[in-house]
């Protein structure tokens, strides 16, 4: 492995076409939402084992597993359009297996038995450094030579992945505000991730491990189900979230990255727009390829160029202007940080 680069940003900006196109690269290890896949949990401080190591990456994601069993799979789910011998409703399915081995291989669950063979003979040591054995490994068996992780939703993790990976680079990407969060508002994940931030506000708690009996029982009938292991799918689909929740959340998002981005070195940061992707996608590609250390393939770059979609640019434009102007409004704080922005 020589170089590694976490992709983050608020989700639904485009990034789940920028894994494909980075899988496409013949250098490129395109770890596909692994951090959303294992989360905090497979950072765990001191030493593990590889034993221990490989049940954190092995063990189901249980917020995950709940929407599979409620009937509201999300459309990154990968291993759920073409199941093999895991599932949700016995086994569970394994948190690599969801969204990352699918994206790289026909079988993940040959890959999986693969890579549980070598992990559980690995020595005791910090979960950091079993990280990039086993970023190595993957990169050995699929011949490639950087690692380019990329999930959605996942300015929070970049702290702490930047103390894991001190040498690693990260990109910022994002995508036009009111276009963004109108996607947000369509989306059952992120329809989901707005119910649960409205459970906490109202118990005043900073995290769902903090809430209690007393603040389930307080909570409204239409709420409070999202806490159990089985819920109906319709508390998702059906409630009425107004638009501009969603401009906020995505400007908490932006200003969140954008943030942490500054602290960086130059030659360890760089952002990444939507918009400037789709206008431009052979000089953003190429930048790109020699920011993460791979050569912008001339194949490649006509590869790429088919893989991104236009149609869905300017949405939010098609809204009633009522509508449109007040979820700008609540896109205001993150669009003003974007514009204060050096250039690259």
């Amino acid at each position: 492995m020589r170089s590694l680069t976490f992709v983050i940003g608020t989700g639904r900006s485009g990034s789940t076409a920028l894994s494909r196109i980075l899988n496409a690269h013949p250098d490129v290890l395109s770890l596909n939402e692994f951090m959303a896949s294992v989360g905090d949990v497979a950072f765990p401080a001191g030493k593990v084992t590889g034993e221990a190591f490989w049940q954190l990456l092995f063990r189901p994601a249980p917020h995950f597993e709940r929407m599979i069993r409620s009937g509201l799979p999300l459309p990154e789910f990968l291993y759920t359009r073409r199941p093999g011998r895991y599932a949700a409703e016995t086994t569970g399915i394994p948190a690599l297996s969801l969204m990352v081995l699918p994206h790289l291989t026909d079988d993940p669950d040959g890959l999986l038995d693969e890579l549980r063979a070598a992990v559980v003979r690995w020595p005791e040591r910090a979960a950091a450094e079993h990280h990039r054995a086993l970023f190595g490994l993957l990169c050995a068996r699929f011949r490639r030579t950087a690692v380019v992780e990329r999930s959605g939703y996942s300015t929070g993790w970049a702290p702490g992945l930047r103390a894991a990976f001190p040498h690693a680079r990260f990109v910022h990407m994002f995508r036009d505000g009111p276009d963004c969060a109108l996607s947000m508002s369509r989306h059952p994940g992120y329809r989901t991730i707005s119910l649960l931030r409205e459970i906490k506000a109202r118990a005043d708690v900073g995290s769902l491990a903090d809430l209690t009996a007393e603040h389930v029982r307080s909570l409204p009938a239409d709420l409070s189900p999202l806490l159990e292991e089985r819920f109906d799918a319709a508390l998702v689909r059906d409630r009425h979230l107004p638009l501009r929740t969603f401009g906020t959340l995505w400007s908490e998002l932006v200003i969140e990255g954008t943030e942490f981005l500054s602290q960086l070195p130059a030659d360890q940061r760089t952002t990444l727009s939507y918009e400037d992707l789709l206008d431009h996608p052979s000089e953003e590609l190429t930048r790109l390829a020699e920011f993460i250390g791979v050569g912008p393939l001339p194949q490649w770059l006509l590869t790429a160029s088919a893989l991104l979609d236009h149609s869905r640019r300017g949405s939010a434009r098609r809204l009633p202007a009522a509508q449109l102007d007040e979820l700008r409004e609540s896109c205001a704080p993150g669009t003003h940080v974007l514009e204060r922005q050096p250039s690259r």
